[in-house]
C-alpha cells in the first residue's frame, strides 16, 4: 500500500527504517490468529482483510489506543475489544 500510494522511494524508506529499529515487527500469536479470524468474519461486509483484521488484533493485544493507517474506513467502523474505538492517526 505504501509504495502505491506514496511511490517507491516512501515504500523503500519504510522499510529502512524497519531495518533500522524505528519499528519493531512482531509475529502473530495462535490466539491473535484466532482473534484475526473472528474480526474477519465480523466485519465480512467492509470487507475486514487479514492484514488490517491483524493490526487491530495486535493493537488490542498491546493494549494500544491508536493506529496508523490510510484505511480510515475500515478502522472507524470496527469496534475492538480494548477500547470503544480506535484513535486512527493518518498522514
Amino acid at each position: 500500500m505504501l509504495g502505491r500510494l506514496g511511490g517507491a522511494k516512501v515504500e523503500a524508506a519504510f522499510l529502512r527504517s524497519l531495518r533500522y529499529g524505528q519499528f519493531k515487527l512482531v509475529d502473530p500469536t495462535p490466539d491473535d490468529l484466532g482473534r484475526i479470524s473472528v474480526l474477519v468474519e465480523r466485519y465480512a461486509d467492509l470487507p475486514l482483510g487479514s492484514a488490517d483484521a491483524s493490526v487491530i488484533a495486535l493493537a488490542e493485544r498491546f493494549h494500544l489506543p491508536e493506529v496508523f493507517t490510510v484505511d480510515i474506513r475500515d478502522f472507524s467502523v470496527v469496534r475492538p475489544a480494548h477500547v470503544p474505538a480506535l484513535t486512527i492517526v493518518s498522514p
